[in-house]
């Protein structure tokens, strides 16, 4: 879907941030959509059709980040907290709950609209109706298209983090996917040297997709550079 006509929910109880944002996002021919309490965009993310969640933390009914953690049991749509809370912890929270991006208030406009392009350019990649075959090694089968991932016939539950790092190397099954890209588009800029985040990811992905970290036959690391899927012979 081109990215002109996407349509943003802004979750904000601000009516002149909510005013703002409508006037820059229609500018650039965004459709733009609100709720100004977290109750209210839930219903709203359920019926589908939303291709991006602007997402304030500070909300009068309920905690931003509890609206991030429903959300992401309903969806996969892409979601940018911006929040006037600027704590480090704050933004590893809705990072882990799933959020793929952090902007912190007071925002320049050109900014978060590079980052929502940004977004929605790699959601449409991800959505592409070019068919991915399930990616298979030994008795593990990963299916993007049904977001489904078997082990020996048996389902293997992931976490959203899990899951998105799993997901990118699949794609670029056989090549190696560097820790800072993994890390930019997955818990966003910010952390793009948090390599710690990533290594907790994957020892806990090798754990669950029964590979040997001492001797791994699935995902290898390539020291200081990133990670590799390895694809059988």
């Amino acid at each position: 879907m081109p990215v002109e006509r996407s349509r943003i929910l802004v979750i904000d109880d601000e009516p002149q941030i909510r005013r703002f944002l409508r006037i820059s996002l229609s500018s650039q021919g965004f459709e733009v959509i609100e709720a100004a309490a977290g109750a209210e965009s839930i219903p709203m993310i359920q019926a589908g059709g939303i291709d991006l969640v602007l997402l304030d933390l500070g909300l009068p009914d309920m905690d931003g980040q509890t609206v991030l953690e429903v959300l992401r049991r309903h969806s996969d749509v892409p979601v940018i907290v911006v929040s006037v809370r600027e704590q480090e912890n704050e933004k590893v929270q809705a990072l882990d709950n799933g959020a793929n991006d952090y902007v912190t208030k007071p925002f320049g406009i050109r900014e978060l609209l590079a980052r929502i392009r940004a977004l929605l350019r790699r959601q449409s990649l991800a959505t592409s109706s070019e068919a991915i075959p399930p990616y298979r090694h030994g008795g593990l089968c990963i299916d993007l298209q049904a977001r489904r991932v078997r082990l020996n016939d048996m389902p293997v539950h992931l976490t959203p983090k899990e899951y998105a790092v799993l997901e990118r190397l699949v794609r670029q099954a056989g090549r190696v996917v560097t820790q800072t890209q993994l890390l930019r588009e997955i818990w966003g800029p910010v952390h793009a040297h948090d390599s710690h985040y990533l290594r907790i990811v994957i020892s806990k992905l090798r754990h669950k997709l029964g590979d040997d970290p001492q001797s791994p036959t699935l995902l290898q690391t390539e020291a200081g550079i990133g990670y590799r899927l390895l694809t059988e012979p």
